[in-house]
C-alpha cells in the first residue's frame, strides 16, 4: 500500500521545528546569562527546601533553634546573591516575609508566592533540557525513518522488477520438476522419520549442521543425549511421543526408563512433531540461480541419507534447471511475479502509483540527509 501523503516529511519538519525550539530556548538563556539563570534555579530550589524543611519547626510553638537556624541560612542564601542577579528581589521580597520576630503559616506562603516570581527562569532551563532531549529523540527518528526508507525503497525496486517480468513465461518448466523433487522428498521423510529410530534420525539431523543451506532445525543437546544413551532412544520418534501420553505404570511396560523418557521426550514435543522435510525441498517460487546450485549440491549430500533413488534423480533433474543461466532467471522472475503480485500491486504498477511513491521516498530521504547533515548535534 502506498504511505499516506501526511507521513511524507514528518521527520524533517519534527527535527526542524525540535531544533528551532531549543535555539530559541538557548538563546533566552543567553539573553540572561546562563551563569545567572543557573544561579536563579540553585537558590528557587534552595529556598523551597528551606521552607520545606523548616515550615513546622519554626512556626507557631515550634522551638526557638529551628526559627534561629532558619532565619540565619534563609538570610544568608538570599544576601549571599549578586546584586545584579535576574529576579533578585523575589528573593528579597521572600526573605522580608520571613524576617520577623514570630512566624506562621502565612508568612511561609508570602514567602513562596514571591518566589513564584523567579519560576519562569526556572523553568526556562528546563525547558530548554526538554527541548535537548527532544531535538536528540527527533534525530533519532530521523535516522529510523531513513531506515525505513530504504527498506520501503527496496520493496518498490523490487516491485517495479518484478513489473517487467515476463507473465505469459513458461513457468511449469521451472514448477513440475521442483514440485515432483520436492513431494519425493517429503514421502522419503515421512517414511524415515516413522520407521527410523530416534537416536538414527535425530544424529543425522545433528550432522546437517556441516551444510548452512540445509536448515534442518538441530535437537537439544538434552535431547540429544537421551537417545544417545538411553536405549528407548532405538524407537523411532512416533512411538516415543505416544509413549509421553501413557501413564507412568503403562510406560514402565515399554519403556527402559519411564520418568527419563517423560521428561525428555514430553519436554521436546513440539519441536518433534514439526520435525518434517520442509527445509529438504527447494520450494516455490524457487531461490536465484547461484543459491539453488550451491544448494542443490548440500542437498543431495543430505538426502542421499535417507531417500530412494528416484528422489536423488528429481533432484538431479533441478540442478539442470539453472543450466541456461538466463532462462532460469527470465522464468523465475516470472514465477516470483506470479507469485507475489497481487491485483492491488498490478494495479498500482499500471497506474504508476509505485513509481510515484518512489519518487517520493527518494525526495523525502534527500531532505532528511539534508537537514541531518546540517543541523548539529544537540
Amino acid at each position: 500500500m502506498s504511505e499516506s501523503a501526511t507521513r511524507r516529511f514528518d521527520s524533517v519538519e519534527r527535527l526542524r521545528t525540535a531544533h528551532e525550539r531549543l535555539e530559541a530556548l538557548r538563546s533566552e538563556v543567553a539573553d540572561h546569562g546562563e551563569d545567572d539563570v543557573e544561579t536563579v534555579a540553585e537558590t528557587y530550589r534552595s529556598a523551597h527546601r528551606l521552607l520545606d524543611r523548616y515550615v513546622d519547626a519554626a512556626t507557631g510553638t515550634g522551638d526557638f533553634k529551628s526559627y534561629v537556624e532558619f532565619r540565619g541560612e534563609f538570610a544568608t542564601l538570599v544576601e549571599d546573591l549578586p546584586d545584579e542577579l535576574p529576579r533578585r528581589e523575589a528573593f528579597e521580597d521572600a526573605l522580608e516575609a520571613v524576617d520577623k520576630r514570630r512566624l506562621d503559616q502565612s508568612d511561609f506562603d508570602r514567602a513562596r508566592e514571591a518566589l513564584a516570581r523567579a519560576e519562569n527562569l526556572v523553568d526556562l532551563l528546563d525547558d530548554r533540557d526538554d527541548a535537548r532531549e527532544t531535538y536528540r529523540e527527533a534525530r533519532i527518528d530521523a535516522r529510523d525513518r531513513l531506515d525505513a526508507i530504504d527498506e520501503r525503497t527496496d520493496e518498490l525496486e523490487r516491485l517495479l522488477e518484478l513489473g517487467d517480468a515476463d507473465l505469459d513465461a513458461p513457468v511449469e518448466e521451472l514448477r513440475e520438476p521442483i514440485e515432483a523433487y520436492d513431494e519425493a522428498v517429503r514421502e522419503a521423510f515421512r517414511e524415515y522419520r516413522e520407521t527410523a529410530s530416534a537416536r538414527e534420525l535425530l544424529e543425522f539431523v545433528e550432522r546437517t549442521r556441516a551444510f548452512p543451506l540445509v536448515d534442518l532445525p538441530r535437537p537439544s543437546e538434552d535431547l540429544l543425549e537421551y537417545v544417545r544413551e538411553s536405549p528407548d532412544g532405538e524407537e523411532p520418534i512416533p512411538a516415543l511421543l505416544e509413549y509421553t501420553d501413557y501413564s507412568r505404570s503403562k510406560l514402565e511396560h515399554y519403556a527402559a526408563d519411564a520418568d527419563a523418557l517423560k521428561r525428555s521426550v514430553a519436554t521436546e514435543r513440539t519441536y518433534l512433531e514439526r520435525l518434517d522435510a520442509e527445509p529438504l525441498t527447494v520450494g516455490w517460487p524457487p531461490p536465484e540461480r547461484g543459491v539453488l546450485r550451491w544448494r542443490v549440491v548440500e542437498l543431495r549430500k543430505v538426502v542421499d541419507r535417507f531417500a530412494p533413488e528416484d528422489a536423488i534423480a528429481k533432484l538431479r533433474d533441478v540442478r539442470a534447471l539453472a543450466a541456461d543461466a538466463e532462462r532460469y532467471e527470465r522464468l523465475r522472475d516470472a514465477a516470483v511475479a506470479t507469485h507475489r503480485l497481487d491485483a492491488e500491486d498490478r494495479d498500482r504498477l499500471a497506474s504508476g502509483d509505485v513509481g510515484d511513491e518512489l519518487d517520493a521516498l527518494r525526495e523525502e530521504r534527500a531532505a532528511l540527509e539534508a537537514a541531518l547533515e546540517e543541523l548539529p548535534e544537540p
